[in-house]
């Protein structure tokens, strides 16, 4: 499995799993030719809500990261070893992504030779027409917690990482706020 925003953490990767995962181990920095990632993916199975200085409350779309193809570009992460059948909880914490083969256009470092498929999930039209349509309404936010999560899963890679992950990552187009699911 590719990962590319808060898989890269080791614990929220091993959490869906429900097994640890060692980095040089069971998980390796690797590169995705051919695709960009982008603050694109509006969760569709829960909310965040913001309460402002009066007391009042606001519901946002949840944002978090996707990908997109994208010829010139690369997206940095890691990819961590999985059986089968954690592929289904995988599939169900990543639902509206589709699980995409991508073997040929990943590089890994450090793993020597990978034996088996490698696949990423890339967010179905629905989750980015989720996002785009709460954007517009001005009632989409990326959640404070899932944002310094991703940064300091990039950070625990290495200054190389860290910064190659901000520089190949627009910056978002919805607020960063502190929300409560």
């Amino acid at each position: 499995m590719f990962g590319y925003g808060s898989l890269v953490d080791p614990e929220s990767f091993a959490d869906t799993l429900g097994r640890s995962l060692q980095p040089g181990l069971d998980l390796f920095e690797a590169e995705l030719a051919g695709f960009g990632r982008r603050w694109n993916y509006g969760v569709m199975h829960s909310t965040g809500r913001a309460v402002g200085l009066d007391g009042g409350s606001t519901d946002y779309t949840l944002v978090a990261l996707g990908i997109v193809e994208a010829e010139r570009e690369t997206v940095n992460g890691v990819i961590g070893w999985v059986t089968d059948e954690e592929l289904v909880g995988l599939d169900r914490r990543e639902r509206h992504y589709d699980r995409v083969e991508v073997t040929r256009q990943v590089s890994v470092g450090g793993a020597g030779h990978v034996d088996g498929p490698i696949v990423v999930y890339v967010p179905r039209a629905e989750a980015v027409a989720h996002y785009e349509s709460a954007r517009d309404r001005g009632v989409a936010a990326i959640e404070r917690r899932y944002w310094e999560l991703v940064d300091a899963a990039f950070a625990s890679l290495g200054e190389d990482a860290h910064v190659r992950y901000r520089a190949t990552t627009p910056a978002p187009e919805v607020p960063i706020l502190v929300l409560v699911r």
